[in-house]
C-alpha cells in the first residue's frame, strides 16, 4: 500500500470506528432504585470500538511505518470525537475529553503498534 492512500484510508477509518460505534448514542440511563445515571455507551460499544482500534492498528502496522500509523489513528479518531462533544457540549469542557482521548488513544495505538511490529521482527528472524 502506497504511504499517502494509506494513510488516508487509515484516518478515515479510525475515524469511522467512532462514528459506527459510539457517535449515534447519547442516551444516558438512570437506574430506577439508586438514580444513579450511566451512559451514555454500553459496554458492548465500548468493546466493539477497542477491538476495532486495535485491529485497525495491526492491520496499518504490518503495511505502514509506526511514524505513520502512531500519530494518525489517534488524531482522526479525537478529531471525530471532537466533532461531536463540541456539538452536545454544554459546559465548554469538551477539549479536556479530547486531550484524554487523544492521549489515551496515543498510548494504546503506540503499545498495539509497538508489539505488532516486535511479533513481525520475531517471526521473521532465524
Amino acid at each position: 500500500m502506497n504511504r499517502p492512500g494509506g494513510t488516508a484510508v487509515l484516518a478515515v477509518a479510525a475515524a469511522a470506528c467512532w462514528w459506527v460505534w459510539l457517535a449515534w448514542d447519547r442516551t444516558y440511563r438512570i437506574d430506577a432504585v439508586t438514580g444513579v445515571a450511566s451512559g451514555p455507551y454500553e459496554a458492548w460499544q465500548v468493546i466493539g470500538c477497542a477491538v476495532c482500534l486495535v485491529a485497525l492498528t495491526v492491520a496499518a502496522a504490518v503495511r505502514l511505518p509506526l511514524w505513520i500509523v502512531v500519530p494518525v489513528v489517534p488524531v482522526a479518531f479525537t478529531a471525530a470525537w471532537s466533532l461531536t462533544a463540541a456539538s452536545y457540549d454544554s459546559s465548554g469542557l469538551w477539549p479536556v475529553g479530547a486531550l484524554a482521548v487523544l492521549v489515551g488513544t496515543l498510548v494504546g495505538t503506540a503499545l498495539v503498534g509497538g508489539v505488532t511490529r516486535a511479533v513481525l521482527r520475531r517471526s521473521v528472524s532465524p
